[in-house]
């Protein structure tokens, strides 16, 4: 893998202003956060998505991060798979240079984790990213959402705007799953999950 290679980290959303505030939505959120940390903002991609080129986080000795694209598909969530393929071969990014952010019930709301591979957990998001690559083997930033109180349908849980209470924190959430992006991408996945993992 070629350092001079750029990331592409995805935000998994469902388009539209009446998902904008879904628990579903906090990949997009998380991307929107990144996005705003460079001064730039998604434009229209042909890829069926917005996106922007940017440098993630600051590298050593307080150098600019590596090349990123930063990228928010703009069909719903069961169709990302095709708008991140297209944005792989569009800007020449390796897969193993792929990050998705995504939301995951089995995380307790507001908890940060770091993964490489692995299941996807019945997220139509990850479950068409993966087959749309062929491959389960890219990088995930998984945003806790928690389980669904009571009885309550999963499907109808993620699909609901953030509670009163969780929007009170969602700010502090959205900035730590950036930040770390930012790690994994400027000092790679072990390092990062040391320092995202690490007890509080």
């Amino acid at each position: 893998m070629s350092d001079s290679a750029p990331w592409l980290v995805v935000g998994l959303g469902n388009p539209g202003p009446q998902y904008a505030g879904n628990r579903h939505n906090v990949g997009a959120m998380v991307v929107e956060e990144l996005a705003g940390r460079t001064g730039t903002s998604l434009r229209t991609h042909k890829a069926r998505a917005s996106a922007a080129q940017v440098r993630v986080g600051t590298g050593p000795g307080g150098v600019p991060g590596p090349r990123a694209v930063l990228a928010v598909p703009g069909c719903y969530m069961n169709e990302s798979g095709g708008p991140v393929k297209a944005l792989l071969s569009f800007f020449s990014v390796p897969a193993e240079r792929l990050v998705v952010v995504h939301d995951e019930l089995d995380i307790d709301p507001g908890v940060v984790r770091l993964k490489r591979g692995g299941g996807e957990g019945g997220h139509n998001g990850l479950r068409s990213v993966s087959s749309a690559l062929g491959s389960r083997d890219y990088h995930r930033v998984r945003v806790g959402i928690g389980r669904p109180p009571g009885r309550m349908d999963p499907a109808d849980y993620v699909l609901r705007d953030f509670s009163p209470t969780e929007r009170k924190d969602l700010p502090f959430t959205v900035g730590d799953a950036a930040d770390a992006v930012e790690q994994l991408v400027t000092v790679g996945l072990l390092e990062a999950q040391q320092r995202v993992h690490a007890p509080r």
